[in-house]
């Protein structure tokens, strides 16, 4: 049983990072699997469906505070840890899109642009990332001038432009420079 594990949210401003953890089922392939950011909007929904309705899953998150405490890097080491380790069956092999492993205790590999190559790292990259878009979009009503409906917290110029005028939210990650600057304000 293998496991494909991928994140979201590694370079935006505010919010968690997200990590997910796919099974694939045998005998219910996923047709158009692909990395969650060469999909449209619409496909990674459709597909985030089947995926949810046909495969083993866990999704995990690491919060901003975790984030600004342990920094970016272990929040998302730690995410993916807590994806696997949510699944129902322990993996066999847990194959992780990136050049970096958590430290755990499953046999594992690193694979560079594996979101692209591995169907399970692929469908973990779609759920990770429309879990996190949702947060971000639900964040986004009640700080509305910050534009994360759009940016899903990425620093984008709007979103700089928000800070700039509002200065930082309880959401935002405080140990990322453009957010340390607002802060001072």
């Amino acid at each position: 049983m293998i496991a494909g594990v991928d994140e979201a949210g590694r370079g935006p401003l505010a919010g968690p990072v997200v990590a997910a953890a796919v099974v694939l089922a045998d005998d219910r392939p996923i047709i158009g699997l692909d990395d969650s950011k060469k999909l449209t909007a619409r496909k990674r929904c459709q597909l985030e469906a089947e995926i949810r309705e046909c495969t083993l899953f866990s999704i995990a998150e690491c919060s901003h505070r975790e984030i600004d405490e342990i920094n970016i890097l272990q929040a998302t080491m730690l995410a993916m840890r807590r994806a696997v380790d949510g699944l129902p069956t322990r993996p066999d092999q847990v194959l992780v899109d990136g050049n970096r492993l958590p430290k755990w205790q499953y046999a594992a590999e690193a694979v560079v642009g594996g979101d692209a190559i591995h169907p399970c790292i692929s469908a973990a990259s779609i759920l990770a990332k429309e879990f996190r878009d949702r947060l971000m979009i639900a964040a986004a009503k009640r700080y509305p001038e910050y534009g994360w409906e759009r940016n899903k917290g990425y620093g984008t110029a709007e979103h700089i432009a928000a800070l700039k005028t509002f200065g930082p939210t309880p959401l935002h990650r405080r140990s990322f420079a453009p957010v340390a600057q607002f802060a001072l304000l």
